[in-house]
């Protein structure tokens, strides 16, 4: 992998104290404080909604904590009251997923060299960090204590390439043109991913395996790229260039039950082929980050 990446080692160490330009004297540096406060009202206020809805600004998240590395983002929660904007709070969250999710993907503001991650958070919605920094009220609401980090680098690297590896195949069947296929398998392993992770805060919170899997994952820039597999699936599947029956042939489901038994010709040109598919995948994996060399296994 690329010397840039994220090894499993930055996520399973501790560090020995807060990152040292955020935090002054155990508080939150004060120009730091301010830009934030300014993103998170400026953003809401864009929004026309009724200003009471906040209840506070909060910052938290790996940088809030001693478990931060140079991959880690920001994470700015504005803490809402849903029920004064709807009493449907689950429209509610699904209109401020797609207003935050906007906003994450157009703005690049950093803070000491972080990404800013911009998080709208229903005031009765569990939050499973033990550092919890009130900007609005200048305090820690959860002053982060140093903990030992019972995964090992070897465990969480194991794991994730379980997950990288179902990447590649569910991106094998793209680059075969089985766009239902590789659609179907990308947005159930997009799930199975985000399932792992709840499971793992709600069992063991942010130093549990799971939270730290998927945070390998993203960091990486692996769930970027299985969102773009989702989503390039989806639309190639619903397109329609060139000749029908060829496009129909695409869409029959195989039958992945039936057992052919071990030929030993056919598994060899099976490897080919995933090793031709891989080069693509270096390829495009590269191009997207914008590196001259990538490495995805």
């Amino acid at each position: 992998m690329d010397a840039t990446n994220m090894n499993a080692t930055d996520l399973t160490q501790n560090k020995e104290g807060l990152h040292a330009g955020l935090w002054q004297n155990g508080n939150i540096n004060a120009a730091a404080r301010s830009k934030l406060l300014k993103i998170a009202v400026e953003f809401f206020t864009q929004l026309n909604l009724p200003d009471a809805a906040i209840e506070d600004i909060t910052f938290t998240g790996s940088l809030a904590n001693f478990n931060w590395t140079k991959f880690s983002d920001v994470d700015l929660h504005l803490i809402v009251n849903f029920d004064l904007i709807d009493a449907n709070t689950d429209i509610v969250r699904e209109y401020f997923s797609a207003k935050t999710s906007n906003w994450n993907r157009i703005h690049k503001i950093k803070i000491f060299n972080h990404e800013v991650e911009l998080y709208v958070q229903n005031k009765e919605e569990p939050h499973h960090s033990s550092g919890v920094y009130s900007l609005k009220f200048n305090k820690w609401l959860a002053k982060p204590q140093q903990k030992s980090i019972s995964v090992s680098a070897d465990a969480l690297e194991k794991k994730a390439k379980l997950f990288i590896d179902m990447m590649e195949r569910a991106d094998d069947l793209l680059i075969s043109k089985d766009y239902k296929g590789a659609y179907e398998f990308s947005k159930k392993l997009f799930d199975k991913i985000k399932n792992f992770r709840k499971a793992g805060l709600e069992a063991g919170g942010e130093y549990s395996l799971e939270n730290l899997v998927f945070k390998y994952l993203r960091n990486n820039e692996y769930i970027k790229f299985l969102i773009d597999l989702r989503n390039n699936s989806y639309d190639k599947m619903l397109s329609l260039n060139g000749d029908y029956e060829k496009k129909f042939k695409i869409f029959v489901v195989k039958d992945e039950t039936k057992n052919e038994g071990f030929d030993k010709i056919n598994e060899i040109e099976k490897f080919r082929k995933r090793i031709a598919n891989k080069q693509e995948r270096y390829k495009r994996f590269a191009e997207g980050r914008g590196l001259k060399i990538a490495q995805f296994s």
